[in-house]
């Protein structure tokens, strides 16, 4: 019999990003690729036109995490703010159940593009969440 191997789990994760210690994170969604479809057709052809490949194109990442004392995520976005860009390269790191690092996608020229403060609710009893959406331009997975 073939050994089989189990999928890996969505709630164990790491993030790391150059130069930014944050603990962790309670999501982290919206990292896609895809390529644009170029429709393309000479007049002596058949109707149906050719497909051909366009731009790549890569979705922005959200990060959502309860709200602590560190301002390193909201300090990197004022400072986009404030035009000084820092582009950084964002590793995701998937984790199996005994702790390794078993996949990795690694995010590159990553800086923020949006910022949202928790809302407050005084009769919930939930965590305070803030989110940081990222906008990058390439995105390999290396494990």
């Amino acid at each position: 019999m073939a050994d089989r191997k189990d999928p890996y789990r969505k709630f164990r994760y790491r993030i790391e990003m150059d130069g930014i210690q944050q603990a962790g994170f309670s999501e982290v969604s919206g990292f896609d690729a895809s390529v644009d479809v170029v429709e393309y057709r000479e007049g002596n052809e058949v109707i149906t036109p050719r497909k051909l490949p366009g731009l790549a194109k890569y979705g922005n990442i959200t990060l959502k995490w309860g709200v602590t004392d560190s301002m390193d995520l909201y300090n990197w976005m004022q400072d986009t703010i404030q035009g000084k860009v820092a582009r950084k390269t964002v590793t995701i790191i998937a984790i199996n159940e005994a702790g390794d690092d078993v996949a990795t996608w690694k995010v590159i020229e990553a800086w923020p593009t949006k910022y949202t403060a928790p809302d407050f609710n005084g009769t919930s009893s939930e965590v305070a969440i803030e989110q940081l959406e990222i906008a990058h331009e390439g995105m390999t997975r290396t494990k």
